[in-house]
């Protein structure tokens, strides 16, 4: 699904407490890449994401995901958009704790399909957590809750997965992993991957790296050739 942005800028507040957000970001984002955000606190890059996903809308300006205009949905088509569209996955988990691995994921799964355990269980054992998918997350370690994140994420097959700073709480070999797991699923589904991160060596992977600053796209650069996740360091 391409994914475009026409003159859009968001702005928290008004008069002089106003804060620009974004500011008159125009993109577009084909269908089946992997695009890595970079940017310091602040720049605006969970807003981009946020307008992506539908859960936020723009002060001014279009974004359009397959050439729906996101901006012209009611609450109603924003909620079956966000559940058919697009998966996503941040920093912190969010797994109920009083859950297991596959309830988890159920969670999600049941609000869009009819064999929602089938299909759990089978992004789990993509995730490679089948034989943990009846652990709580207590029991988990904290890659494999991401892992569980993850598969929540895919249960439903998105076409586009939004990732804000998926390895923010990890140490650096589990960080690798998932980052391996997110290339090889964008390279397997075609599915497009926006990928926020102030880790900048995780570009090194992407298609296409953007970097923000105070809200704008200050450098667009494409990858020809993306490293191997598991050749990253940091």
């Amino acid at each position: 699904m391409p994914i475009t942005f026409a003159d859009v800028w968001k702005t928290y507040g008004e008069g002089r407490t106003a804060v620009h957000a974004l500011r008159s970001v125009n993109l577009q984002e084909d269908q089946g890449r992997f695009c890595v955000i970079l940017g310091p606190s602040g720049s605006g890059k969970t807003t981009l994401l946020n307008l992506v996903g539908a859960i936020d809308e723009p002060t001014r300006g279009r974004v359009e995901v397959d050439g729906v205009d996101l901006t012209t949905l009611d609450d109603e088509g924003r909620t079956r958009f966000r559940r058919s569209e697009v998966g996503f996955v941040f920093q912190f988990f969010n797994l109920i704790p009083t859950l297991t691995a596959l309830e988890n994921v159920e969670l999600v799964a049941e609000l869009t399909m009819s064999d929602g355990a089938g299909r759990s269980r089978e992004s789990l054992d993509l995730v490679g957590l089948g034989d943990r998918m009846d652990h709580f997350p207590g029991q988990l370690s904290g890659g494999e809750q991401q892992r569980v994140a993850v598969a929540r994420a895919l249960v439903k097959n998105p076409p586009i997965l939004l990732c804000d700073e998926p390895t923010g709480e990890l140490d650096f070999e589990t960080g690798r992993n998932i980052i391996s797991l997110l290339r090889r699923l964008n390279h397997e589904n075609n599915q497009t991957v926006l990928l926020v991160t102030h880790n900048a060596a995780i570009g090194d992977v992407a298609d296409r790296v953007l970097r923000l600053r105070s809200g704008e796209i200050v450098d667009d650069l494409r990858n020809e050739n993306p490293l191997d996740p598991q050749e990253l360091t940091w």
